[in-house]
């Protein structure tokens, strides 16, 4: 299909940062305000009343005080448990301070109580697909649009599901959830002026994960589905904006559209689309591997028919086969010998598929490794370490959570990542980043036998996610933090505010 011509960017595009900006935002606070001082009103007069409680649940959260926002949802729930919006907001206040296991819970208890509400069951869907969950997620969202046919963000989620599968039912969706809604703008809740940022997206995924970079009480943010945005359409006052495609492979058409958008804005632009354009999988491979200390895979991509004539692709087993496209494993395999090759290309969606040269990860006891490092403006910032007796290594199946020694190997490492890698790695992935040019991405990587960098992948998707507060995933609490405040600092810094 043919991309739509670039929308044109209302001269708003090029507002300077600063003070009209963040002005505009404050009449949502204002509003948030004079919410819960009504609410309060009404709770003095019934202090029992679900309702009244409920009513002050949502100005805090609006206003940031998350806190007191979470114990107005139970002291509803205390009165009255099948309470659907107390349930429904006490999840998605679960969801964004990374409780993901509890808000399940709150939302299977949601659905328990009102089945044929959609909110729910959307909102889990969209839980379940985060978590590679792919068929429990469309049960959800299937299930969803039985109770609410028009329900936008099931058409979404089914349409991320769907791509690459079923094309055709893919694109249907997308038209039913994105058509007349590719602007949306998340509430700011911070104590301060925002800073508004425009985040550029694509509707069909391969989007940089930003809930915790991106965080509301710094950021206004305004999202943009570049290919699903008509033609003229006017774009809110921005002070920044943030290119979220990430996934050159599967997004190559957004990107350039991106790019169309944002010609003569004055805006400073994080992850140029252009740079990210030329992180594709294969591309990477060629150039990376090139440079000294860098032993990247050779990488194919090829039709079916090319893979099974060819002996995949000419690389020989074993072999990995992938679908472009997609991360954390999905679609991912390891062929071992000829005789396997056929299954596995069928069992493989997507018209062309990657035939990649296996590296071997594996350290001296025999577990592959796999390094992250996230590129932050010039900084390289260790991430985490995921240790596997099994080829596919992520750090959420890599058993860490079994295995002590493990994680303390994964301290060390984010403790001293360069007394861990070495002088001649660290040197290496410095020219990677000097390579790829973003202003924020990651690296995964191994280590050879000869203190080489392995790469895996190098390109803006890589997760970066919180792990569970007072968890035995404490000692990754400083890594993490460090990477969101140097990106957020980072960010500040380019649209000229402290």
């Amino acid at each position: 299909m043919k991309p739509p011509a670039p929308a044109r960017p209302a001269p708003v595009l090029g507002d300077p940062p600063g003070g009209d900006v963040a002005a505009r935002s404050w009449p949502a606070r204002e509003a948030a305000e004079r919410a819960l001082r009504d609410a309060d009103d009404r709770l003095a007069a019934a202090p029992d009343d679900p309702e009244a409680l409920f009513g002050r649940a949502g100005p805090l959260d609006r206003l940031g005080r998350r806190q007191e926002a979470r114990q107005a949802c139970l002291d509803v729930l205390a009165r009255d448990m099948g309470h659907a919006g107390a349930l429904l907001q006490l999840a998605a206040m679960l969801v964004d301070d990374g409780f993901t296991t509890a808000a399940r819970t709150v939302l299977a208890q949601a659905i328990a109580m009102r089945p044929e509400d959609a909110a729910p069951r959307i909102m889990l869907g969209h839980l379940l697909r985060t978590d590679g969950e792919a068929e429990a997620a469309r049960l959800q969202y299937e299930a969803a649009l039985r109770s609410d046919p028009a329900a936008r963000e099931a058409h979404q989620g089914l349409s991320y599901l769907l791509d690459g599968v079923d094309d055709a039912a893919a694109g249907r969706h997308r038209v039913a959830g994105f058509a007349g809604r590719a602007l949306t703008t998340r509430p700011h809740r911070g104590p301060t002026p925002p800073v508004a940022v425009l985040r550029l997206v694509s509707a069909r995924g391969g989007n940089v994960p930003t809930r915790h970079l991106l965080e509301d009480r710094t950021f206004l943010v305004h999202t943009l589905v570049v290919d699903q945005a008509e033609d003229g359409l006017a774009l809110p006052a921005h002070a920044l904006v943030f290119n979220a495609i990430g996934d050159a492979d599967r997004c190559a058409d957004a990107l350039r559209r991106a790019g169309g958008l944002l010609e003569g804005s004055a805006v400073p632009v994080v992850n140029p689309p252009a740079r990210v354009l030329g992180t594709r999988r294969a591309d990477n491979a060629a150039r990376l591997g090139r440079l000294a200390g860098v032993v990247a895979p050779r990488i194919r991509t090829v039709s079916r028919a090319s893979l099974l004539r060819e002996a995949a692709g000419g690389l020989g087993f074993p072999c990995l086969l992938r679908s472009p496209g997609y991360h954390t494993g999905e679609n991912f395999l390891r062929v071992e010998t000829a005789a396997g090759l056929a299954d596995a290309v069928a069992s493989l969606p997507g018209e062309t598929l990657m035939a990649i040269e296996p590296l071997d990860g594996r350290g001296p006891d025999g577990a592959w490794r796999k390094y992250r490092v996230m590129m932050v403006g010039d900084a390289l910032l260790p991430l985490h370490l995921a240790i596997s007796p099994h080829w596919k290594v992520h750090h959420f199946t890599a058993d860490m959570a079994d295995n002590p020694a493990a994680r303390a190997e994964e301290a060390a490492f984010l403790a001293d990542m360069p007394g861990v890698l070495g002088a001649a790695a660290m040197a290496a992935l410095g020219r990677i980043r000097d390579a790829l040019r973003l202003d924020y991405g990651g690296i995964d990587f191994g280590i050879g036998p000869g203190g080489d960098v392995l790469l895996f992948e190098a390109n803006a998707t890589m997760s970066v996610a919180p792990p569970v507060p007072g968890s035995i995933w404490a000692y990754r609490e400083p890594a993490v933090r460090a990477v969101l405040a140097g990106a957020q600092a980072m960010l500040l810094r380019r649209c000229d505010r402290p």
